[in-house]
């Protein structure tokens, strides 16, 4: 809904379901293909109505319900269910609960990202009250309480980091202050795997504006918690190494590769011959890595 209210091109379709599961609804759009195939006298009509593919839940990887993909029309979409989540104090894993729209939205990392297209009235639902706003305005604001939103799904902080950066929004000062609390420091180094954070990393430093992603994360004091040191390396198991030593070296560097990136961008990357979004994609992320990792290179 975001980037359809932005005029953006998106690949991501997420629908949404409050009375059945994915995979219910896959079978129904399957058979349906079939249907029109048969009716057409396509004697592919089997192969053009293939099946599903069925992502089941594993909670070891913060999957925690099951998700149907099935591709209609030449686009993937995600048949997936309305959901609540209930996090203990302690554990990483939320008790995941079929929920009303109003639950969804509100688990949601930030408002902007908590809107619904109703497919029967045809009517935007901002179920929180501020995403429309907030994406008119320009703000990057979490639906519920900060504190209580990072605390519960601390990797909600870096999702933030990577919106607010993508669209040039400004990070409200309540978000702020909630990442620098201590709870969520402590709630990011065990509450989530170092599998998701190295995924949204990817993310982040695939992004246009990945330098400046690189300097938020510094500045809310969680960036030593996105490198996972060797267990065996004493040198970098001091927090404040890492923090006063090699990561101010780290986000320099990655200033010094966001200008050269944006260069390349503005010249339509005839520097080097190469071709945008691919290429340049995958050659950022490796160099933004290379950039952040280069001043442990002697540990």
């Amino acid at each position: 809904m975001r980037d359809k209210l932005m005029g953006l091109e998106s690949d991501d379709i997420d629908i949404a379901l409050d009375d059945m599961y994915g995979e219910e609804l896959a079978e129904m759009i399957r058979h349906k293909i079939f249907e029109q195939e048969m009716a057409a006298g396509n004697p592919d009509a089997k192969k053009a109505s293939k099946g599903y593919g069925v992502i089941k839940s594993n909670s070891e990887k913060s999957k925690h319900l099951e998700t149907a993909v099935i591709k209609v029309f030449g686009e993937f979409i995600d048949l997936v269910n309305l959901r609540s989540e209930e996090y203990g104090e302690d554990s990483r894993v939320p008790i995941i609960k079929i929920g009303t729209p109003e639950q969804d939205a509100l688990r949601r990392d930030l408002t902007i990202n908590s809107m619904f297209f109703n497919i029967n009235t045809g009517l935007i639902e901002d179920l929180t009250g501020n995403g429309v706003s907030d994406l008119t305005h320009g703000i990057a604001r979490t639906p519920l309480e900060p504190l209580k939103t990072f605390v519960d799904d601390p990797l909600r902080v870096l999702r933030a980091i990577r919106f607010a950066q993508r669209f040039g929004f400004k990070i409200t000062d309540e978000i702020m202050q909630a990442a620098l609390n201590p709870k969520v420091k402590d709630a990011f180094a065990h509450k989530i795997t170092f599998e998701r954070i190295q995924k949204e990393m990817d993310k982040i430093f695939s992004d246009r504006e990945a330098h400046k992603s690189m300097q938020q994360i510094f500045l809310f004091g969680i960036a030593q918690l996105c490198i996972k040191p060797p267990s065996d390396c004493n040198e970098l198991s001091d927090p404040e190494t890492i923090e006063t030593k090699m990561l101010p070296l780290s986000v320099f560097i990655c200033n010094i590769l966001g200008i050269l990136f944006s260069t390349l961008k503005q010249n339509n990357n005839s520097l080097i011959g190469i071709n945008f979004p691919d290429d340049l994609k995958n050659l950022q992320m490796s160099c933004f890595y290379t950039g952040l990792l280069l001043p442990f290179k002697d540990f």
